[in-house]
């Protein structure tokens, strides 16, 4: 059981420091923490989706904007789209690729960013929900898996972090870096919360 455990840990080691050697990724998540704050700055609202482990990330994301990260603050405005009456109503009525397009055909705007995560790039939800995000003049920001994904050309910022090849070591990307989305953007919006920098 250790050598699982130890070669769990090591994997997950090599794919942190393939991330970390990778300037491409590091500049797309500097990007999309600067569309956030830009965002955010002018009125506009962060909206996250996904399915899976991946929804789950999406309201730990938001829920860390609304709530708390490290320490005090006022709240951001960020929504996971993860209702279970809306999305049991709209995948019922139209079909489960269109729960996260009609929760932004009916709140989104200009101003408002997406913030889609797909560890395949090619989930259809997302993908519709990123077309009605670019028709309404929202950004998109996708964390994603892999390089050349139906989502990549519906994209502001194209965040791709292989992480090998099951969808966990991506997840474990997504969630650093998503950590440091809510970081930048604390750092951005309450620098007194980070008195060393």
């Amino acid at each position: 059981m250790q050598k699982h455990i130890q070669a769990s840990l090591a994997e997950a080691k090599r794919a942190l420091d393939d991330l970390l050697a990778n300037p491409q990724a590091l500049a797309a998540i500097a990007a999309a923490g600067q569309t956030i704050v830009d965002a955010l700055a002018g009125g506009g609202r962060i909206f996250s989706c996904g399915n899976g482990g991946s929804m789950c990330d999406a309201m730990h994301f938001a829920e860390e904007l609304t709530g708390r990260y490290r320490d005090n603050r006022r709240g951001m405005a960020a929504i996971a789209i993860s209702d279970p009456s809306h999305i049991s109503c709209v995948g019922n009525d139209y079909g489960y690729d269109e729960i996260f397009a009609r929760y932004l055909e009916s709140h989104g705007r200009a101003g408002d960013v997406l913030l889609g995560l797909s560890t395949s790039g090619n989930s259809r939800n997302v993908i519709r929900a990123a077309e009605v995000a670019r028709e309404l003049g929202m950004k998109v920001i996708i964390l994603t898996g892999r390089a050349g994904s139906k989502l990549e050309p519906l994209a502001d910022v194209y965040v791709n972090t292989p992480g090998g090849r099951y969808a966990d070591r991506v997840q474990e990307l997504h969630i650093k870096a998503l950590h440091i989305l809510i970081e930048l953007t604390e750092r951005h919006f309450c620098p007194e919360n980070y008195p060393e920098a």
